[in-house]
């Protein structure tokens, strides 16, 4: 005869998991992508706003007028996001109100 702890676990291997798909906190998210690219600046420079878009990555609003404008590349490789609105929306408001297409703190958001 089987004791109730076998029992016990033997029913709850032969049921489905319940997964729940809890997200981080879009403000961690929002600080921990300031972190990484702060110390990625460190390391070097960044890539230039070309060679970022022409790797697949879109660019906001802001970066595009860096972009088109005839500016050297220690310009074009700043992180401008640093010094954006966004980012501080993003790392102190949970839903933050951002709207920026392009812009890396808007896909942090948890909407």
């Amino acid at each position: 005869m089987d004791n109730i702890e076998d029992l016990f676990f033997e029913s709850l291997s032969e049921s489905e998991p319940q997964i729940s798909e809890a997200s981080a906190p879009s403000r961690l998210k929002a600080k921990i992508y300031s972190v990484l690219v702060r110390r990625q600046a460190q390391s070097g420079p960044l890539a230039t706003l070309s060679s970022s878009q022409d790797s697949g990555r879109s660019l906001c609003i802001f970066e595009q007028l860096v972009q088109i404008s005839p500016l050297p590349d220690r310009v074009q490789s700043f992180n401008y996001c640093q010094v954006c609105h966004a980012r501080l929306l993003a790392e102190y408001f949970e839903n933050a109100p951002i709207y920026w297409s392009g812009c890396p703190y808007v896909r942090f958001q948890n909407r």
